[in-house]
C-alpha cells in the first residue's frame, strides 16, 4: 500500500504558499491603495489608477500633434517621468514620420489625419507640439472636440487666433495649458522661492537670456510659417519667466532692437534680438535672445534686488567639462561638434523643466484644476512680443496694452509687404 501523507502534505505545503503569496500581494495592494497609487509594470505602467475623493481614475490619455524635436523632448517626459499619462497617439502630416516616431516610441496608433485622430484616438488630451501656423487650427478642432489642450509657444501667431483659441476653450469647457517650461524648470523655480523668502529684497530689474546657433526645422526661418525669428522661437520663454517672478505683473512698455546677423541668406526674420520691458510694479526685465551664438544652448537669468542678486544658468550648472580630440556623440542641444571642449549636460529634459509641467497639465485635467500657466498667459507674452515688433519697427518705446491687425507679428518691423522669397 502506498504512503498518501507525502502528497497530503505537499498539497498542504502549496495550498500554504499560494495563499501566503495572495495575502502578501493583498497586502502590497492595500498600501499602494492608501497611498493613492498602483501599477501593474515591469518597466512602464500599462495600467494606473489612482484614488481621489473616492474615485477611481483610468491613467489620461494623451495624442501627440506633431513628430519633430519639441514631440521627441514631450514623449521621453511622458514615458520616464508622468505615468499618470499614456500616449495613445502621435498625428503629423507626414505618413511615414508619424510612422516611424511611432514605431520608436512604441506608441500603437498613428495618423496623418488630424481629424481622424481626435475622432478616433480616444485622447482626452491633446499636446500640440506643432509649428506655429498650425497651432490655432489644431486648438480649435480640439476643443471642439471636447479635448482638452496642452500647447508649446508660441501660443498662436497672431493675436486675432489667440483670442479665438481662447473663446473656443472657453466655449467647450476645456483646459488650454500653455507649455512655458521655464516656469517649471528646477533651477529657476529655486531662485523664485528664494525671492520669495525674501533673498534679494525688493526686485528692480529681471534679465533672461536664450540663445544658440539656429533651429533645425526649416520652417523656423520662413516667416510665413513662424510669424517672426528668434524672438518668436526663444524670446517667449523669457517674457513667460519675467511674468512668472512678477506673479503675472502687467507690462506697461516695450523697447527692442533686433537684427539679422548670421543666417541673412536663410531668412528675413531676426536671429538676434534685445528687448526691454517695464512692468506695472517699476520691474525692468532685459531679454535677450539669439540664433546667431555658437558652441550650443545658453540659457540664463538674473535677479538683481535691493537686498541681493541671483544669477543662474540652466545648462552649464548641470554639465560636465570635457575635451576630446575626435569628438563623441551628443553635448548638449544645438551643439554643432563635441571635439575640443565641450559641456556635455545630463538630464537635460528634466533640468528644462518639461516633465514637471507636463506632469502638472495632466494633474490639473485629472483633478479639474486650473493650469498655473493657461492660454492667457500666451496671450499675454505675444502682446508684448507684437509691441516689441513695433518698437524695432518705429524706433521708439512701445505703450501697452497694444494691438495691431496684421498677418503675423514681423510685419511690425519689417512692414507689412514683407513675403518670404
Amino acid at each position: 500500500m502506498k504512503k498518501k501523507q507525502p502528497t497530503l502534505n505537499w498539497l498542504q505545503n502549496t495550498l500554504s504558499e499560494f495563499l501566503l503569496q495572495v495575502l502578501h500581494l493583498s497586502i502590497f495592494l492595500i498600501v499602494k491603495l492608501i497611498r493613492g497609487r498602483f501599477y501593474f509594470v515591469s518597466e512602464k505602467p500599462l495600467f494606473y489608477c489612482s484614488i481621489n475623493q473616492g474615485v477611481f481614475m483610468i491613467r489620461t490619455k494623451v495624442a501627440i500633434l506633431g513628430a519633430g524635436f519639441i514631440a521627441d523632448i514631450h514623449i521621453e517626459s511622458y514615458h520616464r517621468f508622468v505615468p499618470e499619462a499614456e500616449v495613445v497617439a502621435v498625428y503629423t502630416r507626414d505618413a511615414e514620420k508619424a510612422k516611424a516616431f511611432a514605431e520608436k516610441h512604441h506608441i500603437t496608433t498613428w495618423y496623418d489625419d488630424i481629424d481622424l485622430l481626435i475622432l478616433q484616438s480616444d485622447c482626452e488630451v491633446v499636446d500640440i507640439c506643432l509649428p506655429n501656423f498650425l497651432h490655432h487650427e489644431a486648438t480649435l478642432k480640439a476643443a471642439a472636440a471636447g479635448k482638452h489642450i496642452i500647447i508649446e509657444k508660441p501660443l498662436a501667431v497672431t493675436l486675432g487666433q489667440a483670442d479665438e483659441m481662447i473663446a473656443a476653450c472657453k466655449r467647450a469647457g476645456v483646459k488650454l495649458m500653455y507649455a512655458e517650461e521655464l516656469c517649471f524648470a528646477p533651477k529657476y523655480e529655486r531662485v523664485r522661492h528664494m525671492v520669495k523668502e525674501g533673498a534679494v529684497g525688493e526686485i528692480y530689474m529681471l534679465k533672461q537670456s536664450e540663445k544658440h546657433s539656429g533651429p533645425h526645422s526649416d520652417w523656423f526661418y520662413d516667416i510665413n510659417l513662424s510669424g517672426g525669428g528668434v524672438l518668436m522661437d526663444m524670446g517667449c520663454h523669457g517674457i513667460a519667466w519675467f511674468r512668472w517672478m512678477l506673479n503675472n505683473a502687467k507690462a506697461t512698455s516695450v523697447y527692442a532692437s533686433m537684427a539679422t546677423v548670421l543666417h541673412k541668406g536663410r531668412t528675413k526674420g531676426e536671429d538676434n534680438s534685445v528687448i526691454i520691458i517695464e512692468f506695472e510694479n517699476g520691474v525692468t526685465g532685459v531679454v535677450e535672445n539669439s540664433w546667431a551664438k555658437h558652441g550650443g544652448m545658453d540659457d540664463k537669468s538674473e535677479v538683481h534686488g535691493t537686498g541681493g542678486v541671483i544669477y543662474a544658468d540652466l545648462f552649464m550648472g548641470n554639465a560636465a567639462i570635457a575635451y576630446s580630440k575626435n569628438g563623441y556623440g551628443y553635448a548638449m542641444e544645438k551643439a554643432d561638434t563635441t571635439a575640443g571642449w565641450s559641456f556635455p549636460i545630463f538630464e537635460e529634459v528634466f533640468n528644462q523643466g518639461y516633465p514637471h509641467e507636463l506632469k502638472h497639465f495632466i494633474e490639473c485635467v485629472q483633478q479639474d484644476k486650473e493650469a498655473v500657466v493657461t492660454g492667457e498667459d500666451g496671450r499675454a507674452v505675444l502682446e508684448i512680443i507684437y509691441a516689441a515688433y513695433a518698437s524695432a519697427g518705429q524706433g521708439k518705446k512701445i505703450q501697452l496694452p497694444f494691438t495691431a491687425k496684421v498677418d503675423k507679428p514681423i510685419d511690425l518691423w519689417l512692414g507689412t509687404d514683407a513675403i518670404e522669397k
